[in-house]
């Protein structure tokens, strides 16, 4: 059997992690390395709004590199794809030809992986991919997986939700049309321990944040996004 030499698309996340967890499992998979893009300005993992320094604490409890593209406060897709071709590049020079991602039912998102990663010869995987978002969750939490809820979309969710630990309490006060996982962008997570952690991630809740950005997707009345911060400790 061939080794496939990858590097892991790691968002912080619950769905990242699963899918760490379920490629190192896998025999074919050599993961040399986790890759995060961070916006440079506010030293902030994308989307997530977690800082660099628990993303840091993160990979080393996780026994693996951490290889981060910066990126401006504001990039525009065609600054975004000129940096990721090049760093991408990069990486392909040192022989990892596959990638790992930890997407599950978005199609337009992974046809847009592949169609990014095939003109450099980097095979794209997803471990997660079709899987049901409630039995992915219920698997994570028996596994031991901890996570903290640090972003919420105010047009999905209230601020209750922001802050708390992803259980099964919060599963349950979850409404309808929310996905289990998440996966229409309704909340991120940070994984702060599991069964891959060598030791928990040790951090404190600060403030709530509450933010509101200018996208082509949002309307005006959009109510915004609530963000939790945390502190390493």
């Amino acid at each position: 059997m061939s080794i496939l030499n990858a590097y892991f698309n790691w968002s912080s996340g619950k769905d990242s992690a699963m899918a760490l967890y379920h490629a190192q499992q896998d025999p074919r998979f050599e993961i040399h390395t986790l890759l995060t893009t961070v916006n440079e300005t506010h030293r902030r993992v994308s989307m997530h709004g977690l800082r660099v320094e628990l993303l840091d604490k993160q990979a080393d409890a996780l026994g693996l590199p951490l290889h981060k593209i910066w990126l401006p406060e504001t990039v525009t897709m065609e600054e975004y794809d000129t940096i990721m071709k090049k760093e991408i590049g990069e990486i392909k020079a040192k022989g990892w030809e596959h990638t790992i991602f930890g997407d599950i039912f978005l199609e337009d998102l992974r046809s847009h992986r592949e169609a990014q990663l095939a003109p450099v010869g980097i095979q794209a995987h997803f471990p997660l991919w079709k899987r049901d978002t409630r039995e992915l969750l219920d698997e994570l939490l028996s596994l031991g997986f901890r996570a903290v809820v640090v972003a919420i979309d105010g047009s999905k969710l209230d601020q209750s939700f922001v802050g708390r630990e992803l259980n099964a309490e919060f599963i349950a006060d979850l409404p309808k049309a929310v996905d289990p996982c998440g996966e229409n962008g309704e909340f991120h997570t940070f994984v702060f321990d599991g069964p891959n952690f060598s030791h928990p991630v040790a951090f404190e809740k600060d403030d709530i944040v509450h933010k509101h950005y200018k996208a082509d997707h949002l309307t005006d009345s959009h109510p915004g996004f609530y963000f939790q911060e945390l502190i390493p400790r």
